[in-house]
């Protein structure tokens, strides 16, 4: 396990490679950013607005897909204030929400004054496909990956939307794919990605679950999607993304951080907190990969220029094995699981090829300096 020298990202992520320098391939992906033209992308993304305004008649011109967090209200506020754009917001619900998040999605419909649709599966379908993930790949928002990227698209084919704008690549962002950077911002093939590569969807439900209840969780034909010419773009090719930034816009807008503060192991107390079933998930990345928020949240500060590796890698080895216990009794019930049961099944994803037991308690064996 080896952390790059620039920020403190490890090698265990899937896509990143540390160079001979001892430089990962986000930070060399920040790098070339930083020579792009982002003047002539802006004026790239008005020409599409443009022909989509002229061409369009009374429709909606996008669909931004909203889950009331600070980067989906940027996503709105520029769609709709910078280019103009009739906005159709589409969110996906989520089965436990915060407080924070029902405040923070109702201030952005209020105060940007959009049209709004969301879409609620049934919970007994949506639990199903959770614990399955759960046990199965130690993924258990495989199911919330699924229906965000299906049920946009059927809502773009349903409501005859032309655009489809989704916030930053993570692919290219957080993985360093700086092939890409030259490439337009298309997410024409998110509608058919698997993001959990470790097994499809198909060999994850087998035939547990009953087809009829699977609607929003399977993509509709890529050949039917292209047929309606529905385009689908990363804001984050024509805008730098810095997520800081758009937590300043959307307080603009009403957004509250969380009122008691950061969740345990989390750095900054205003990113994900909309529902509470996300945070075991992005936990169990720790223990097959060996970072988790807190790596997250200080190498994007790094990478937008607001920290430097120092201050990063004490906060990480400070918040790193920090378990986020305040909605963890919300996700076994949810899951219909005991905590001895969460446990074992944990436990079987524990990779011990970068973990091992110290004074009985499991540290990394690779220390971040």
């Amino acid at each position: 396990m080896r952390y790059c020298k620039r920020c403190v990202l490890p090698d265990t992520k899937p896509g990143i490679v540390i160079d001979e320098y001892g430089i990962c391939n986000v930070c060399r992906h920040v790098e070339a950013k930083k020579t792009i033209d982002w003047k002539k992308r802006d004026l790239e993304l008005r020409e599409i607005c443009k022909s989509i305004k002229d061409k369009n008649g009374h429709g909606y011109d996008c669909i931004v897909p909203v889950s009331g967090g600070k980067d989906s209200i940027y996503q709105v506020h520029a769609m709709k204030n910078i280019y103009g754009l009739r906005v159709l917001a589409v969110n996906i619900s989520a089965h436990i929400h915060t407080v924070e998040g029902i405040l923070n999605l109702n201030s952005m419909i209020e105060n940007l004054d959009v049209d709004f649709i969301k879409v609620a599966v049934r919970p007994s379908t949506h639990r199903k496909i959770r614990r399955m993930a759960l046990i199965k790949v130690g993924n258990p928002n495989f199911a919330e990956h699924r229906i965000v990227f299906s049920a946009v698209a059927r809502a773009a084919l349903f409501y005859n939307v032309p655009l489809v704008v989704w916030g930053e690549d993570i692919a290219v962002e957080f993985g360093g794919n700086v092939d890409k950077i030259s490439e337009p911002g298309s997410a024409e093939d998110m509608i058919n990605n698997d993001l959990f590569r470790e097994i499809g969807f198909e060999e994850l439900i087998g035939d547990e679950i009953n087809q009829n209840e699977l609607f929003f969780y399977k993509n509709p034909e890529k050949s039917v999607v292209k047929k309606a010419n529905i385009k689908s773009i990363y804001l984050g090719h024509y805008h730098w993304w810095d997520g800081t930034k758009n937590y300043e816009v959307a307080k603009k807008y009403g957004f509250i951080p969380r009122k008691e503060g950061p969740l345990s192991g989390n750095y900054i107390d205003y990113d994900n907190i909309d529902e509470r079933l996300c945070e075991i998930h992005l936990w169990l990345k720790f223990i097959k990969l060996g970072f988790w928020r807190p790596t997250d949240h200080v190498c994007y500060k790094i990478w937008n220029g607001y920290m430097e590796r120092e201050e990063a890698v004490e906060i990480v080895n400070r918040l790193q094995y920090d378990f986020p216990t305040e909605y963890f009794q919300d996700f076994l019930d949810f899951h219909d699981l005991k905590e001895d049961e969460f446990w074992d099944i944990a436990e079987k994803w524990r990779n011990k090829e970068i973990f091992h037991k110290v004074n009985n308690e499991w540290r990394l064996k690779t220390e971040l300096i």
